[in-house]
């Protein structure tokens, strides 16, 4: 039995997919995770929601990647 290997992803990475956006644009911002990835293009700012499969398929490349944030820092949230 093959166990599923995700891409790791971050809320602010941004992300180059293959196919340019109708605008022209490549480049993408990650605005929600889960089953779905919510991306923003970054040259027209239209909001697109993506199947997590289909997201991972159409990946090219991580332009810059947000940092995660690490519960184990004991940053307090007040």
């Amino acid at each position: 039995m093959s166990t599923a290997k995700f891409v790791e992803v971050h809320l602010g990475d941004v992300v180059r997919l293959r196919k340019p956006h109708a605008c022209g644009g490549t480049d993408w911002t990650v605005v929600r995770l889960g089953a779905d990835i919510g991306l923003r293009c970054e040259k027209c700012e239209h909001r697109i929601l993506l199947a997590r499969s289909v997201f991972e398929r159409r990946l090219k490349s991580f332009l810059s990647r947000a940092v995660a944030a690490d519960p184990s820092l004991g940053v307090d949230s007040n």
